[in-house]
């Protein structure tokens, strides 16, 4: 752990079924985000990261297509709040971070969605929202999206969203 680093303090899980589900969960995430919040996003190829970073985006207020920025490395949406959605998996590591000037976006007023963090994790935020998502082995369709909060303000943020989303089932 880096020096100044907070443990995360628990793990939640929240299965959803469908691509549509996955954005839904994105989009209630979204209307708890401030300017400054960093969600981490990890998961294999085809694990739901676009189809929750589009939720994310729909829920913020964005109606611009939102595509994963594999090429571009960083696509940048306007909504209620500037979303900074970055795709890490072609950097060679967190040294090329800095060639995107990721400080200004980290510590800016938008919301920085980083697919593929687990790549930098050197140069992320002591306080972050991990999310893991995992592809069910049984089903095509079932993702087992874990938000792992790291600091007091990514731990209210999904206990509100948990009890958002278990209120409805």
């Amino acid at each position: 752990m880096n020096e100044g680093e907070i443990e995360t303090m628990e793990k939640f899980n929240i299965k959803t079924h469908s691509p549509e589900e996955t954005k839904l969960l994105g989009e209630k995430l979204a209307a708890f985000l401030m300017a400054g919040d960093i969600l981490c996003l990890n998961g294999d190829l085809g694990a739901g990261k676009t189809a929750f970073s589009q939720g994310v985006a729909k829920g913020l207020g964005i109606s611009n297509t939102v595509t994963s920025p594999t090429f571009t490395l960083i696509n940048e949406y306007e909504g209620r709040l500037p979303l900074y959605h970055f795709d890490v998996y072609r950097l060679g590591g967190p040294e090329d971070m800095e060639d995107l000037g990721y400080e200004d976006y980290f510590y800016g007023q938008g919301v920085c969605l980083v697919e593929w963090a687990e790549r930098v994790k050197e140069v992320l935020p002591g306080e972050r929202l991990n999310i893991n998502l995992f592809r069910g082995s049984n089903a095509e369709s079932v993702r087992s999206i874990c938000f792992e909060p790291v600091g007091s303000r990514y731990l209210q943020l999904v206990e509100e969203l948990t009890k958002l989303v278990c209120s409805r089932n």
